[in-house]
């Protein structure tokens, strides 16, 4: 097995009683009784401390289970719906950069080309050489914007609404990082920039661009993006960050739009596999965009030194004995973790959510740790 830095495999691990796990397997499952029975015991046992819900969907070999446990509301005690949806985070990064990749394919834009062609004066000189594909690997070399550091300012701060020309204007304040392309850097920046980016060459927003090229395509029930609607409507389980008093405050209700385009979506396991395979298969993208999704420029990352592994939109994780490589893009906000992941023809993939306790924070939750491990054992 491949040994990948230790940044690399945390990633990979974002994909990762009170309620036991339960779920449904496929028809085609009856074949192979119980053979997602780890993955259950895995997310057994929540509400835990630093968890209080999981979902979780396996698919390999035309099998295919969804389980789920914890609950979906602390004060209640009821358990997680079924097809709940909840923030995807960063996995959002996949939808933005399928639209920019299909405007690519149709000659609205071009890959190489610098940004200032299509967006003239929104960046500075500093940044006169970052290309639309510096946006979608990283290596624009934009500072992100100088938030105040606690959650308790994030809290009182949470419905305040932003822009994305706005972001922009906030991170072009901070020093440049880095020449453009040299290095790569996993922010959000380059992904608020695209929103800007997508509304200029199209005349719509990125929202209305997403739902017209891949919600409604892929006929997918729970994915949208809710702007500054700070509210996960339909069926879900509420996110929970606890406080450095220890105590638990929900933060289920929070406009996203400090992240368009780069971590504001929501979805549910059954949508986000449906747009993964349409994804992985081709079946959204030619085959010269398709090439992006897994091609990884040849950088080293600013922070760490180490090989670069973000491409447009997605993030090399790790490569499995036997030479598969498993692709995917996880994210968190305040409450949700969530991840996909799998092979690059799609034949094998989880998706899951998880209600983390601190999902912004640098560790994990174990329970994520389990999911990782045990898929690692399935795919």
């Amino acid at each position: 097995m491949t040994t990948l830095p230790r940044r690399t495999l945390l990633s990979l691990a974002a994909l990762g009683g009170a309620a036991l796990a339960t779920g449904a397997a496929s028809p085609a499952s009856a074949a192979v009784p119980d053979w997602y029975a780890p993955m259950r015991d895995a997310i057994a046992g929540l509400p835990e401390p630093t968890a209080t819900a999981a979902q979780v969907r396996l698919a390999r070999e035309g099998l295919a289970w969804e389980g789920r446990s914890g609950v979906a509301d602390v004060r209640t005690g009821a358990p997680v719906p079924a097809g709940a949806r909840f923030r995807i985070g960063s996995v959002t990064k996949a939808f933005t950069a399928t639209v920019v990749l299909q405007l690519a394919a149709e000659g609205r834009l071009h890959l190489d080309a610098p940004l200032a062609r299509y967006l003239p004066g929104l960046l500075t000189s500093p940044y006169a050489g970052v290309t639309v594909r510096h946006l979608l690997d990283h290596r624009t070399g934009l500072p992100s914007p100088d938030w105040p550091d606690g959650i308790e300012w994030q809290i009182a701060h949470r419905f305040e609404r932003y822009t994305p020309e706005q972001l922009v204007r906030l991170a072009l304040a901070g020093d440049r990082e880095f020449e453009p392309g040299r290095f790569q850097h996993y922010t959000n920046m380059g992904y608020i920039v695209a929103a800007v980016l997508i509304r200029r060459v199209t005349g719509s927003s990125y929202a209305e661009q997403i739902h017209r090229r891949i919600v409604r395509p892929l006929g997918l029930r729970d994915t949208l993006v809710p702007g500054d609607d700070p509210a996960i409507h339909g069926p879900h389980a509420r996110g929970y960050q606890r406080l450095p008093d220890g105590t638990l405050a929900d933060v289920t209700l929070w406009n996203q739009s400090s992240t368009p385009a780069a971590g504001d979506m929501i979805s549910s396991l059954a949508d986000l596999d449906a747009f993964m395979r349409a994804l992985f298969q081709g079946r959204l993208l030619p085959p010269a965009q398709q090439r992006e999704l897994f091609a990884v420029p040849s950088v080293p990352d600013f922070a760490t030194g180490d090989p670069a592994t973000y491409s447009a939109g997605l993030t090399r994780l790790i490569e499995l004995p036997g030479g598969r490589v498993i692709w995917g893009k996880s994210g968190a906000r305040y409450g949700y973790s969530a991840a996909i992941a799998g092979t690059a023809d799609a034949s094998s993939r989880v998706i899951y959510s998880v209600n983390a306790t601190d999902a912004k924070a640098e560790g994990q939750a174990p329970v994520i740790g389990r999911i990782t491990a045990t898929a690692l054992g399935l795919l």
